[in-house]
């Protein structure tokens, strides 16, 4: 299925290399400001061709508002966006027709669907999740003026190298974005950094974790058993391109304390409560506790790399592949922006359903 959310919903279209991609977006509340400018400011932080550790692919990814919005208010009625692609190659993808990338989705959707698009990842590309940000700097938008919520996230890991040197409590996107690969932690950085052009170098790739803060919740977001704020994080969090992992608060990390360890005290805190610590992440029982939610998300390698693979053919015949285009040689950095807005469309959806119950 290409649509997430049950009433702030998006429904994205577009592959990789066809004439553009976009989104429908429902749900949307009335009487909003908007315009393409909020929408523009994180389609700018995901593009392609931003800096040297990405793709060479160079698009503008110029947002184009096509319905839902007049005089600069939302209408309450679907708001839908298109983005042209400009800069697409199909034929750098020739070679590989024919034979399914080891570590991709080319032979998936083949079994799937009988076809699959023959240049690019088609919907598997991480072009898709253009629609996804669009959509999502709306709830960006919605959250932080109805609620003061904000959402940052940040390059945590890169292959082995680790940043550990980050106040999540006052930490922000200008601080995120003062390098190219969006770690705060300046120090870990650079390690990082060459890292990526390393792999570059060798035309090959490496995975790393994006981590993510929401602050400012109100508590009591998320629904029982099935439909937990947790829940739908890691639902919308796995089903990014390249996602292997997602884990919140104390994480996998957790399952190695003691509960007197883990275990978060309450406290008072204004005229309601709190907890001292945030082992929870922001989280218990599935609802918002009214502490800052906190998680990780891995990113594999990307796929597509140009040193030669041993393979076979999707007759079976054995080949050798030597992948051609233009790819990440690691996702992490372009994901920042990514993951904020997924988790914007997720709380976006949670605080409609509560609305509903008040």
């Amino acid at each position: 299925m290409s649509s997430f959310g049950r009433i702030f919903r998006i429904s994205t279209f577009g592959e990789s290399h066809c004439a553009g991609v976009g989104v429908v977006v429902d749900g949307v509340p009335s009487r909003m400001s908007l315009s393409a400018a909020d929408i523009q400011t994180q389609l700018d932080r995901r593009r392609p061709g931003g800096n040297k550790l990405g793709t060479e692919r160079n698009e503008a990814d110029q947002v184009q508002i096509l319905s839902g919005i007049e005089n600069g208010l939302t209408l309450g009625t679907p708001i839908g966006m298109l983005v042209n692609n400009k800069d697409q190659r199909p034929g750098d993808y020739g070679s590989m027709s024919q034979v399914p990338r080891p570590s991709h989705a080319d032979y998936t959707y083949q079994q799937k669907y009988g076809i699959h698009a023959s240049s690019g990842g088609g919907r598997s590309s991480a072009r898709e999740t253009i629609g996804r940000v669009a959509a999502g700097a709306i709830a960006e938008n919605y959250l932080l003026e109805e609620y003061g919520i904000e959402i940052v996230a940040w390059v945590s890991s890169v292959g082995i190298h680790d940043s550990d040197n980050v106040d999540m409590e006052t930490l922000t996107r200008a601080q995120v974005d003062d390098n190219e690969i969006r770690c705060p932690d300046s120090r870990a950085a650079e390690k990082m950094t060459a890292e990526i052009v390393a792999a570059r170098e060798a035309k090959d790739s490496v995975g790393g974790v994006v981590s993510c803060v929401c602050r400012n919740l109100p508590a009591g977001l998320g629904e029982p058993v099935f439909d937990r704020l947790e829940a739908k994080l890691a639902h919308a969090m796995l089903s990014l391109p390249a996602t292997k992992g997602f884990e919140i608060g104390s994480g996998f990390s957790g399952a190695g304390m003691r509960g007197s360890s883990h275990n978060d005290p309450f406290v008072k805190k204004g005229e309601g409560l709190g907890t001292s610590t945030n082992n929870s992440g922001g989280v218990q029982g599935g609802i918002s506790n009214g502490e800052p939610v906190y998680f990780r998300v891995a990113f594999k390698p990307p796929a597509t790399i140009g040193q030669e693979q041993q393979t076979v053919d999707y007759s079976g015949k054995e080949t050798v592949l030597e992948a051609k285009g233009r790819h990440d040689p690691c996702v992490v950095p372009r994901a920042v922006p990514i993951v904020e807005t997924m988790a914007a469309l997720v709380l976006a959806d949670l605080v409609l359903i509560q609305k509903m119950r008040i």
